[in-house]
Formats: structure tokens, C-alpha cells, sequence
């Protein structure tokens, strides 16, 4: 990109050169909604934005008890419509935390993380077990059908650190350029569990599931089943290349989509308190932990629920 302007008659400024593909200053496009869907209130529960986009604390919904079908029905919208929603102090059992996932599908587990106390339930206690943070990812995208979303408890928070951030990734796809987005239009990239993995698992304990985990093709930018919205559904965790492209000019756009969910604009960031749930839509999201805690100690349960084939 290369910048040259001159102010009237007057002397013009010096030709400068900046690297392609990054991120620059101006105005982003910054909408919660799809186009033309209108923008109720919640009558149920309280529902308090905590950004323009993305995110948004609850109150007066208790997750240690069954949901109506009509919170249950809200609580849907809400979740369609703000991408992650955060519940404070909640400090759900993990059969509680299990019957309050199962209110958006069935259950599924992922056999490469530890267990809690129940095998649907994945357990993060970072006194034990490195990796699985400091990075942008969606949740299990080397699966035929990734997650739809997943609730994470937080049963023991460090005292200070260990935020998690989410990014909205329809929000990114709405401010690429418009040859970014023509040229991804139909293109397909693979996704693969091994990358993601390999940094901090032994290759020995891997091996295993090749077979029942082969990397798997989803479209770069994916439909969401519900609302519609254009998402871009990449990550720096498991998409490997583009099909079909040359690795030089996979790897050169994969690094511009990769980067799109570290604006600041597109995000939120979240600070636990012990027994705090959050419930994040995986098929319009990014999410990272943040490793700023050591030597201290930060346990986590997350249920997923199973999802669907992208399109």
C-alpha cells in the first residue's frame, strides 16, 4: 500500500510504502443484527450489553433450575443476537450445567481434553495441564460437524488474570474489503486437530486418533443456520490451507483472516469471579484465554453442545 497526497498547490507529501494485508485506522461497521431483523427488548430476565456487538450479562435467570420455554426461548435470542452471555455467581453442578446445555441440543465430548468429574464434562485446571490458551480459536473445527456452542464454568479463578475474550466473526467478514470478500466467495479450506495440538500434547498420544479425527473441509465463510449472517469461519488453531489455492497465496490470506479477530471492535472481554458461567455461540465466534496468571492456580468446566454441518 502505497500512500501519496499533496495539500493543494503546496508541497506533497513523501511517497511511503506499508506492508499489505494489515489492519488500518478508519471507520468499521458495527452491527449485532442481520439486516432487517428488528431489535426487541427482553422481557424475562435482564440483559446488560457489555459492548456494541458482543456480549452481554444476564440477571434473574437461575441455571440451578429447569428453564421455562419461554426463558428458554429468550434466553435463544439473546444468545443469536449478543453471541456469548455471561451469568454471574451461578455455581452450577456439572448435572445442572449438563441439563442447562442440553436445552440446545445434545451433548458432546471431545476425547483429546480431560474429564471432570463426568465424562461430558471437559475440565482446564491449569495447575496440572498446559496449553489450550493464548490463542484465537473456535471450539473443534476438525470436526465434521463443530460445536454449536459451549458453557464454561469457572470454579476456581485466580486473583487476578485469566480473562477470556470473544470476538464476533460476522462483524469481521461485514468489514473486510469487498475483493477479500468476492474472492472468498465458495472457497473452502481444511481444517485439521493435529496443529492444534501438537504445541503442547505428546505426537505418541495423537497418533491414535488420526483416524477418527482426518482433517475435514468447511467453507471459509459460513452461513449461520439461524440467523443468516455471513461469518468467517477460520481459525489459527485448526484451518491449515485454502483448497485449491497455491500454499504461498493460502498462507498469505489466511494470515489477513486470521487477523481479523484481534480487533478491538469486534470484541469482548470478560472477568471471572468464581462461579460465573459463560454460553458462547461457536458458529459466530473466536474466543482466547488469557495466560497471565501463573504461578496461580484457575479451574474451568466447559459442556458443548453438538453442532451442525457449516454451509
Amino acid at each position: 500500500m502505497s500512500l501519496t497526497t499533496s495539500l493543494g498547490s503546496g508541497p506533497a507529501l513523501r511517497t511511503c510504502h506499508l506492508p499489505p494485508d494489515g489492519l488500518y485506522e478508519g471507520p468499521r461497521e458495527l452491527r449485532r443484527l442481520a439486516p432487517g431483523q428488528p431489535d426487541r427488548p427482553y422481557t424475562l430476565f435482564d440483559l446488560v450489553p457489555l459492548g456494541p456487538v458482543i456480549g452481554a450479562e444476564i440477571g434473574g435467570v437461575d441455571l440451578t433450575r429447569p428453564l421455562t420455554p419461554a426463558v428458554h426461548a429468550e434466553l435463544d435470542r439473546a444468545l443469536l443476537e449478543w453471541k456469548v452471555l455471561f451469568f454471574r455467581g451461578c455455581h452450577p453442578s456439572s448435572a445442572e450445567q449438563r441439563a442447562f446445555a442440553r436445552n440446545w441440543g445434545e451433548l458432546e465430548t471431545n476425547p483429546l481434553l480431560a474429564a471432570g468429574d463426568d465424562p461430558e464434562v471437559a475440565r482446564f485446571d491449569r495447575s496440572s495441564t498446559p496449553g489450550f490458551e493464548n490463542v484465537w480459536h473456535t471450539d473443534v473445527t476438525f470436526r465434521e460437524r463443530p460445536a454449536l456452542g459451549a458453557v464454561l464454568h469457572l470454579r476456581e479463578v485466580p486473583p487476578h488474570g485469566g480473562d477470556t475474550m470473544w470476538a464476533d466473526m460476522a462483524a469481521a467478514y461485514d468489514n473486510l474489503p469487498r475483493q477479500v470478500r468476492a474472492r472468498l466467495e465458495g472457497a473452502r479450506a481444511v481444517h485439521d486437530f493435529v496443529p492444534g495440538f501438537a504445541r503442547f500434547t505428546p505426537a505418541e498420544r495423537l497418533v491414535p486418533f488420526q483416524d477418527r479425527f482426518p482433517p475435514v473441509e468447511h467453507p471459509v465463510v459460513r452461513t449461520h443456520p439461524v440467523t443468516g449472517r455471513r461469518t468467517l469461519f477460520v481459525n489459527t488453531s485448526f484451518t491449515t490451507r485454502i483448497v485449491g489455492w497455491d500454499q504461498e497465496d493460502s498462507d498469505r490470506m489466511l494470515r489477513l483472516l486470521f487477523q481479523q479477530a484481534h480487533v478491538p471492535e469486534y470484541q469482548v472481554r470478560f472477568t471471572w469471579r468464581a462461579g460465573d458461567v459463560a454460553f458462547w455461540d461457536n458458529r459466530a465466534t473466536q474466543h482466547y484465554a488469557v495466560n497471565d496468571y501463573a504461578p496461580h492456580r484457575r479451574v474451568a468446566e466447559r459442556v458443548a453442545v453438538a453442532g451442525d454441518r457449516p454451509h
